[in-house]
């Protein structure tokens, strides 16, 4: 399954007891080669609806991981659904140049399973 998700890409993803919100900070390399940078935002809603109006809502929302990177496989396992595209802030990418300049890890388990969940 090929991801088509760009940078800046806000996703809503599925947990049984509700619904999270991610966003796609950048991604390198393709394939199953690939791996995806995302920050995950804190707060859980009971609804797609809901998620979408925290995105459009005034107050900024907190954020629970400010990077992770995923390989591609482990990225697959969590199903998201594209739901907006906006700019992505400078300090939004900090910790991203971070990981880089450092050598970070690259997991290979779901975002999910980074998160304490299942």
């Amino acid at each position: 399954m090929a991801l088509t998700y760009a940078p800046g890409d806000d996703l809503v993803f599925q947990m049984e007891s509700g619904f999270g919100l991610m966003r796609v900070l950048a991604s390198e390399g393709e394939g199953a080669g690939a791996v995806w940078h995302v920050l995950v935002y804190h707060d859980f809603y009971p609804d797609v609806e809901s998620a979408e109006a925290a995105l459009a809502g005034p107050a900024a929302l907190a954020v629970r991981e400010p990077h992770i990177a995923l390989t591609a496989h482990a990225f697959e396992k969590t199903l998201a659904a594209l739901l907006l595209n906006r700019p992505i802030a400078e300090e939004e990418l900090e910790p991203l140049a971070r990981w880089r300049r450092e050598g970070g890890a690259v997991h290979d388990r779901s975002l999910l399973l980074m998160l304490g969940m299942r």
